[in-house]
């Protein structure tokens, strides 16, 4: 495959603020698939792109400000994101959250993840980051297991992770100036170069450590959340550990297994409520587990700032 011959550049900038949400999620799916856009409180949207191509790579180069992008479940039914994403964070700061999982990412950190699975990235500011866009197959052709990756947070402050956000720099700088055939070639360094960090961080999810039980937890929470009786209990018994070990993992990650339930169950109603305007509230809330109605309004205002009605009417007032 060719290689772009030049670096294409896309900005929101002199827009209206309803054309500047438009013509951003037309970037992002460009890109790699279909994204709600939400500028949060802010008046207008700013958005930069500069994007180039080298061979089967898409490197990106993107500053925006305060906003929030999800890849619903509704989207992920209809649409194929077959991306793994490579994001080095060089400015602010963002919250990313996918499975029920949040991860604070800051200047310095690499977040490697799957664009296929339902995630949303809260930039509560001004941000900035490199991007690199990987088709899976290609790592798969390599030996790594890309379907249901769970996110990775690296450091490219140093080792592997900076030397591998050096050279996608500056192979963004140069892909204007490569031949396909050199392209390809550097294509295929910068693939196993990013490869480094992440098969790291892929040897240290040894099956009994920390990490591995709570990537495991996370596994079986994610195909059990719809069981009301759901519980420490059953993770426990599953995993093959002790509830105190389990609380601990969870503990060490500033929440508790509960917390990670109801936080998870929240955010699969919240996206149903937005997407699917056919069911009611209750009906949403006890599919994911809950059972009282009351106290699921409460929890879900607690956490989400707004009610669920007002969630449930602007989604049936978009249609």
């Amino acid at each position: 495959m060719d290689m772009s011959d030049t670096i294409r550049s896309l900005s929101t900038s002199g827009f209206s603020p309803k054309s500047q949400i438009q013509r951003w999620s037309d970037a992002l799916t460009d890109l790699c698939g279909r994204f709600d856009v939400d500028p949060l409180e802010g008046a207008s949207f700013e958005g930069r792109i500069n994007f180039t191509t080298v061979s089967r790579l898409k490197l990106c180069q993107i500053e925006a400000s305060q906003h929030r992008i999800a890849h619903t479940y509704a989207r992920a039914q209809k649409t194929a994101h077959p991306y793994i994403k490579i994001l080095f964070q060089t400015y602010g700061i963002s919250y990313f959250e996918q499975d029920g999982r949040q991860i604070e990412i800051g200047p310095g950190d690499c977040l490697a993840y799957d664009v296929s699975s339902p995630h949303t990235i809260v930039s509560p500011a001004v941000t900035r980051h490199d991007v690199v866009i990987v088709p899976k197959e290609l790592l798969q052709e390599r030996g790594f297991r890309s379907e249901k990756m769970p996110a990775y947070k690296l450091s490219a402050r140093s080792g592997t992770g900076k030397i591998a956000h050096d050279v996608t720099h500056a192979a963004f700088d140069e892909a204007t100036r490569l031949s396909a055939n050199s392209a390809a070639s550097v294509a295929e360094s910068l693939i196993d170069l990013l490869l480094l960090p992440l098969r790291e961080a892929d040897r240290m999810l040894d099956r009994a450590g920390p990490e591995a039980v709570y990537i495991r937890a996370q596994a079986f929470i994610r195909e059990h959340l719809r069981d009301p009786d759901l519980c420490i209990d059953q993770i426990s018994a599953s995993l093959g550990c002790t509830k105190r070990y389990l609380h601990m993992v969870f503990s060490d990650r500033g929440m508790t297994v509960s917390d990670y339930i109801w936080r998870a169950r929240l955010q699969h109603c919240r996206q149903e409520l937005e997407t699917q305007s056919g069911k009611t509230i209750t009906d949403v809330a006890f599919s994911w587990g809950f059972s009282s109605s009351s106290h699921f309004s409460r929890v879900f205002r607690k956490y989400f700032g707004v009610v669920p009605s007002s969630v449930h009417k602007t989604a049936a007032g978009a249609r």
